[in-house]
């Protein structure tokens, strides 16, 4: 970093001002959000009546006002009724994860409206992915269907802890089978510092597994305190050196776009170019594609699954699995960002 430079720009106006004169800017973006939050809890409020959560009707001459009193959610969800009327006026004030939950419970909210309201409340969504109530199919049948219509490209999809949930054949047979980790241990993670055939075939391996480590420290910031997590940072930290030291650093990195290169024992040395998505009923679940990079690869990877050899002939591989460099074109150097 050139230290004087960023010096004078702070001293001249440059960056240090410019995040000073942002700060009005965040300001106003945090009380437009506040007043989101007050209108939506007054929305919900009053759409319900007393029967719809189990409260006498009374004189619906006495209510002077649609739905229900803010002392009624305010019993209901075991908050205060000032704490609770300043929420709905949009005041500064802060509300736990265990509030705003127990106000949804009260609201009897969705599943969307339910994430909404964290949302606004400037929280993680809820730990569970929910499904919208009459969706018939099974999610998991879902995105099996939707990992199977990227082929030829390898697929593959995970939870927030990146456990795998769904994966191609196209990924089994270019990176790897999850099928073979233990049923406990079918995790990225797990199989990116504790497979050796999956660090001997990539070309790179620890800048890659540098990488997901970061992107995992990233996204284990939105689960502090989940007993999960912690207990798969015990496990990993045991059983890989690597892991350990690595996470003793705490690195923090979101993802790149990154292409990857791995010696695949058939049809030779493959750049996978590197993707991630989120599908929209379910932004807790990531969806990794890995694509080759040029159409040469492309058409060696199809007819690997098309279960000929590559048209070119042997690609080095030899019969153990690992590849040979003879014939395979020099290697490049990898991006840091890789989950998959």
């Amino acid at each position: 970093m050139d230290h004087g430079r960023h010096d004078n720009e702070t001293a001249s106006g440059g960056p240090g001002t410019r995040a000073a004169s942002n700060a009005p800017g965040r300001r106003a973006r945090a009380s437009g959000r506040r007043a989101e939050l007050g209108a939506f809890l007054r929305a919900r409020r009053a759409r319900l009546h007393p029967a719809d959560v189990g409260l006498p009707e009374g004189d619906p001459a006495l209510r002077r006002t649609p739905g229900l009193r803010r002392e009624e959610i305010a019993e209901l969800s075991g908050v205060g009724v000032t704490w609770y009327t300043y929420l709905e006026q949009g005041r500064d004030i802060s509300a736990s994860a265990q509030v705003i939950d127990a106000l949804a419970r009260a609201l009897l909210l969705d599943p969307d409206e339910h994430r909404h309201l964290r949302d606004l409340a400037g929280l993680a969504p809820p730990d569970t992915p929910e499904t919208p109530s009459g969706e018939a199919e099974r999610p998991r049948d879902r995105l099996r269907r939707l990992v199977d219509a990227a082929a030829p490209n390898a697929a593959s999809v995970y939870d927030a802890r990146f456990d795998y949930l769904a994966w191609n054949t196209p990924y089994t047979l270019l990176r790897h089978d999850p099928l073979t980790l233990p049923p406990g241990r079918r995790n990225l993670l797990w199989m990116m510092f504790t497979d050796a055939g999956n660090r001997a075939r990539m070309v790179r391996w620890e800048p890659a597994a540098r990488a997901l480590i970061s992107q995992f420290r990233a996204a284990m910031g939105h689960r502090q305190g989940d007993p999960a997590f912690t207990a798969l940072v015990a496990e990993l930290s045991e059983a890989s050196p690597e892991f350990r030291e690595w996470w003793a650093d705490y690195p923090v990195r979101r993802f790149r776009p990154a292409t990857v290169a791995i010696d695949h024992p058939e049809i030779g040395r493959l750049d996978l170019e590197m993707f991630q998505l989120r599908p929209a009923e379910h932004p807790d679940l990531l969806l990794v594609l890995q694509v080759p990079a040029d159409e040469d690869g492309r058409r060696r990877v199809t007819a690997l699954l098309d279960g000929r050899s590559a048209p070119d002939g042997d690609p080095g591989g030899a019969p153990d699995g690992s590849a040979s460099q003879g014939g395979l074109p020099a290697r490049r150097p990898g991006n840091r960002s890789h989950p998959g």
